[in-house]
């Protein structure tokens, strides 16, 4: 089973550095949200929610900075729990560097195909949370689990079939829940991951 974590808390920080920044990165927001004075509306607008609304549309820069800010404790543990335990395997087949990049990406894409979906509905929306770059990472699980079942065991396989089903239904069964930052995380981090390995071994055989 390739999710479940035995290292030692000084293995898991020296394997995987970029899942320690992300980590480190959401308690810093959450604790700067805290200190301008809680999980209110504002209070994450200013810090760089994502806004599909007047002015806010068109600061692009909101696509990376709402990808580290969360609504409230529950919130932040939950997707804190998701990259703690999910995320290392990752890390380690693809590097820090190809990851950190598909993460990025992944929650990129999930906030802009958000923005354009809620906006064409004329729906006013406030986008935070790292789901989309969760959701991303699921995607390129997903890719392994298809194409290349040789690197995942089956229990490993069940699981993620599990937490896709289970992911599919809260999101779409669930208020307050971005489903499009979700599924657009999920297939992108699909088609970017399978991209990565084709770049990267094409440069291997170079």
């Amino acid at each position: 089973m390739i999710f479940l974590r035995h290292e030692s808390w000084n293995n898991y920080i020296r394997y995987y550095p970029v899942t320690c920044l992300i980590l480190l990165a959401n308690l810093i927001m959450a604790g700067l949200v805290i200190l301008k004075g809680g999980f209110t509306t504002n209070v994450l607008v200013e810090l760089g929610a994502q806004l599909n609304v007047g002015i806010y549309d068109t600061q692009y820069w909101r696509y990376v900075t709402s990808i580290f800010l969360h609504g409230g404790f529950s919130h932040l543990l939950f997707n804190s729990f998701a990259i703690l335990v999910f995320a290392p395997p990752l890390e380690r087949l693809l590097g820090s560097v190809r990851y950190l990049v598909l993460y990025l990406c992944t929650g990129i894409v999930g906030n802009i195909m958000s923005d354009a979906y809620f906006t064409s509905m004329r729906q006013v929306t406030v986008s935070i949370g790292a789901s989309g770059a969760i959701y991303g990472i699921y995607g390129a699980f997903l890719y392994i689990a298809l194409f290349q079942r040789h690197m995942m065991d089956e229990a490993s396989r069940k699981t993620l079939y599990s937490l896709l089903i289970l992911g599919v239904i809260f999101s779409l069964a669930m208020a307050n829940i971005n489903w499009m930052a979700h599924f657009g995380g999920l297939i992108s981090g699909f088609f970017i991951y399978g991209l990565m390995i084709r770049l990267f071994k094409r440069r291997t055989q170079a």
